[in-house]
């Protein structure tokens, strides 16, 4: 590929629990090669010579801006970053597209209507077509003279895919399948040339189908009127006896959730770049009117309370963009040797990605809500502009809500995590119930009578061992209680994740920190209010799952263990912030 990552050694999915890492041994911002700088600085000047001045008209949804744009980034190949030469793409790697990702991302409607189009306007054809459908698609693709988009969603049948009524027949002389039905909420639906639809071919095999606008009996509903997003395209689109040629079948017959589910894994990630970018510019935003805006003599930046916003946005960008990239790192590992060239390639690849399928969701719904978090306190902090639309924060606002729903809801991320966690240890892919033995054992011997640890951040690594003995304890009481109907708990699932979820981002966090070194300035400050608020945030979360897997003397006794795990000397978290908003407000932007 064109750009190469410095190898990182090969990890397990979920193995963060009982593995330790090294600093040096995750993929961070800081590893960034002078190709990866290189496209972030053309996306940056892409946006804002061609993204910026149309905002507005893209907003106002006039009529072909949106795409025209589109076809601008596609001739400095940003939307075929990952696609190779052969066919017109960059063929760059997965941190590339990630990079990409983050820097067209300072408006919600844009970046819906680039990461649709590069992403699962794309990526189904990409990873699943064959050597005839990619030649037919994928230059065209490439140069967005063909705009993509990615049918699955039905009226009926949202985060429960396989429900889809939508079906194909194939005819009596074998050459077309014979599609109708209805699909929602397309992304790009308006302008979209090539749709990668999903029907249940004789009602019951799922299959994936390449399907072009132009054929008769395929026709496009009106926008839809959103909350956020506006400038996006959203329309429904119906299928009526469309007849698809044989040899557009994607994939193969009954296997399209193959196709559907390892799609959304990459928009999971995906989702993680995109929140951190969008973050980035509203906390850029937010800075400067906390310095511009005056109150009671003097600017609102001078306030704890408002220095307090703006610090914690930036811890929480800070943890979503290490979590991010991280994974990334995780899944290049595996690619380390490996090229488009090879005869299964993209089985190597989607295995690559699919390994850290539980990691994707954690950065799905960390990214989401941190975002929701970010636009939230970026209108509080402009207070009564902040609700109007004349200002950017307002448009940030409504536009971040729809992540929480993209790429399957937050919700079925919190049970898919875990779930992939519990079926990896059953495979016997992922040792967890050798892990939860081991600490019981620990738990009977009592607390160690070796002294604490000394050293740089010893406190800090204590801190992320005992996130993970905790979720530990989570799952072996969990499993206890509920044994083979532990996925029916869907309450007692989700609390797991998203302990699992804060003890990644914990180690994350740390370790990028720990490498940093010297260069750390203020993310020693935000790694030590993040590290202690989220083990207070694990522990009031193992609580509530503790109580509903335990009763009586067992309750009492996993309490008592828990509070041995939770338990540290606070910082002074409220002079860290003001240090972090400091230097924040010095910078007007992310930085530290």
């Amino acid at each position: 590929m064109a750009t190469t990552m410095t190898p990182l050694p090969k990890t397990r999915g979920g193995g963060f629990l009982i593995e330790s890492r090294e600093p040096s041994e995750i993929f961070t911002p800081e590893d960034f090669t002078d190709e990866h700088r290189a496209i972030a600085r053309t996306t940056d000047e892409f946006w804002a010579k061609e993204v910026a001045p149309h905002l507005e008209a893209i907003q106002n949804q006039e009529p072909g801006v949106a795409a025209s744009v589109l076809r601008k980034s596609a001739e400095l190949g940003l939307v075929a970053v990952t696609v190779p030469e052969a066919y017109g793409g960059m063929e760059m790697d997965l941190a590339s597209a990630m990079i990409v990702a983050e820097h067209v991302a300072k408006d919600g409607s844009y970046s819906a209507w680039h990461g649709a189009h590069a992403g699962i306007g794309t990526l189904p054809l990409l990873l699943f077509g064959t050597e005839d459908q990619k030649r037919r698609y994928l230059p065209r693709l490439a140069r967005a003279e063909l705009v993509g988009a990615y049918c699955l969603t039905e009226p009926h049948a949202g985060s429960d895919a396989l429900a889809a009524k939508t079906r194909a027949d194939l005819n009596p002389e074998g050459t077309h399948y014979i599609l109708s039905g209805q699909k929602m909420w397309i992304t790009n639906g308006g302008a979209a040339d090539l749709f990668t639809v999903f029907a249940k071919v004789g009602g019951e095999k799922f299959t994936a189908f390449l399907v072009e606008r132009a054929w008769p009996g395929v026709t496009v509903g009106p926008e839809e009127k959103k909350m956020g997003i506006k400038g996006s395209s959203t329309c429904a689109v119906y299928f009526d006896n469309v007849k698809v040629p044989a040899e557009n079948v994607l994939g193969e017959i009954g296997r399209g959730h193959i196709i559907a589910f390892n799609i959304l894994n990459i928009g999971r990630l995906k989702l993680g770049p995109f929140a951190v970018g969008g973050a980035k510019n509203v906390l850029a935003l937010s800075l400067k009117y906390a310095k511009d805006r005056k109150a009671f003599g003097k600017s609102i930046a001078e306030f704890g309370l408002i220095r307090h916003k703006l610090a914690e946005m930036a811890i929480r960008i800070y943890a979503a963009e290490t979590m991010s990239y991280r994974v990334v790192g995780q899944i290049e590992s595996h690619l380390s040797e490996w090229s488009w060239s090879q005869p299964d390639a993209a089985a190597v690849y989607l295995k690559a990605i699919e390994e850290f399928a539980a990691e994707c969701s954690y950065i799905k719904v960390y990214a989401s809500e941190m975002l929701d978090y970010v636009v939230d306190e970026g209108v509080q902090i402009h207070g009564g502009y902040g609700y109007h639309q004349d200002y950017a924060v307002e448009r940030a606002y409504r536009d971040s809500r729809i992540n929480r729903i993209f790429e399957g809801t937050n919700e079925i991320n919190r049970l898919l995590a875990t779930g992939m966690l519990l079926k990896r240890a059953q495979r016997g892919q992922l040792p967890l119930v050798e892990a939860v033995k081991k600490l019981q054992a620990e738990l009977l011997s009592g607390p160690s009578l070796s002294g604490p640890e000394s050293g740089a951040f010893a406190e800090e690594k204590k801190l992320v061992e005992n996130a993970k003995k905790v979720v530990l304890l989570l799952l072996g009481a969990a499993y206890q209680k509920f044994m083979t109907q532990m996925e029916e708990q869907q309450e007692v699932m989700a609390g797991i994740t998203d302990a699992a979820m804060g003890a990644y981002a914990m180690e994350s966090v740390l370790l990028r920190t720990m490498k940093l070194g010297d260069r750390a300035g203020i993310a020693t400050d935000m790694t030590a209010v993040f590290l202690r608020e989220t083990l207070a945030g694990i522990e009031a979360t193992a609580r509530d799952v503790l109580a509903a897997c335990s009763e009586g003397d067992a309750l009492r006794i996993n309490l008592v263990a828990l509070r041995r795990f939770t338990k540290f000397e606070p910082v002074n978290a409220i002079e860290l912030r003001r240090r972090i908003a400091a230097r924040l407000l010095d910078a007007e932007r992310y930085t530290f």
